[in-house]
């Protein structure tokens, strides 16, 4: 196999390995890998907290790369028959940020990337590459809950203001903020096994009213905006959108026609590897541009990949302005 997983920084485990399997999406901060070896029964333990990376190839080139580092054991577990198998569940090092809780102050006018930097202070986190994400931000008080819900707290609302979507990332250079389809080799997906595509009106929104956050018991509740999408086409399905993020009407248009959505469309395929892609990348898929919500990467010669694919303008709506 040409993949290496090096334990500890000091234990190779190349001739020890079965399968490796990563796996990411939108919906989780830390990439995953999972790990199976076959070992001798006098193998020495590995135990959850110890550093780990895994290394590979990938297509096109000749030297290996980076596709999970910095790393964590988190889970492990062995058994033996007539030979000792184990099987470890690794992370990268973003996990500590969706396990961590804290309290956190923030005043009006910082940025998501100011944000970041002083969570990266705090905790003492290697920063890489966090380019600006411009928006100035309301003041923000945390109560108790993880650090990476206030950063995506922080990143739906620079998209609800009219800025750019930006996902945390960790690489071996340090964690940071990946623009959602910002990468610069877009794959094109080939030696296509199986595809499906999905269609559907289920999630379609033609009409959408945005309303203020202030009540009164014996009044409605005062609109922002209205704007209105594919109604002739579709047919009128409203939706209602009340967000403290949202003050004046130019805002709340730019909101309301954000959330406006034709018929859904996404796509499952399963295809020949390409290692480095993660959730949040831009791929080719038969002449489309499209962003890979999750991803299952089976890796090996030839490796396999399971990939979920949407529109930019779902990820949009799904991953950063919904409620």
């Amino acid at each position: 196999m040409s993949y290496e997983v090096v334990l500890q920084n000091k234990y190779y485990l190349r001739e020890l390995i079965e399968s490796i399997s990563l796996s990411d999406s939108l919906d989780q901060i830390a990439y995953q890998g999972s790990i199976t070896l076959k070992v001798s029964a006098d193998f020495p333990g590995i135990e959850p907290g110890q550093e780990i990376r895994i290394s590979g190839v990938p297509f096109g080139v000749t030297n290996p790369v980076y596709l999970l580092h910095p790393g964590v054991v988190w889970d492990c577990s062995s058994s033996i028959s007539q030979t000792k198998h184990m099987t470890l569940t690794v992370y990268d090092r973003t996990i500590y940020l969706a396990k961590s809780e804290d309290e956190c102050l923030f005043a009006a006018g910082g940025t998501a990337s100011q944000r970041l930097k002083k969570h990266a202070a705090d905790w003492n986190i290697k920063l890489a590459n966090v380019p600006d994400t411009k928006t100035k931000l309301k003041k923000s008080v945390y109560r108790a809950q993880t650090i990476y819900s206030m950063i995506m707290a922080d990143l739906k609302e620079t998209v609800k203001s009219g800025g750019e979507m930006y996902i945390p990332r960790m690489t071996p250079s340090g964690l940071g903020l990946f623009k959602i389809g910002g990468n610069e080799t877009v794959w094109k997906l080939e030696g296509i096994e199986e595809a499906t595509q999905s269609r559907t009106l289920e999630e379609t929104v033609t009409k959408v009213k945005v309303l203020g956050t202030e009540s009164n018991e014996n009044a409605l509740t005062p609109v922002l905006a209205i704007v209105s999408g594919q109604t002739a086409e579709y047919g009128v399905l409203q939706k209602i959108v009340q967000d403290e993020d949202v003050k004046t009407a130019d805002a709340a248009k730019k909101l309301g026609e954000s959330m406006l959505k034709g018929k859904g469309a996404s796509y499952s395929v399963s295809c020949t590897d390409l290692n480095t892609i993660r959730a949040g990348d831009k791929v080719n898929f038969n002449g489309m541009g499209l962003i890979v919500t999750s991803v299952n990467h089976q890796l090996g010669e030839p490796g396999h990949m399971t990939l979920e694919l949407s529109t930019f303008e779902d990820v949009k709506r799904r991953y950063f302005l919904e409620q």
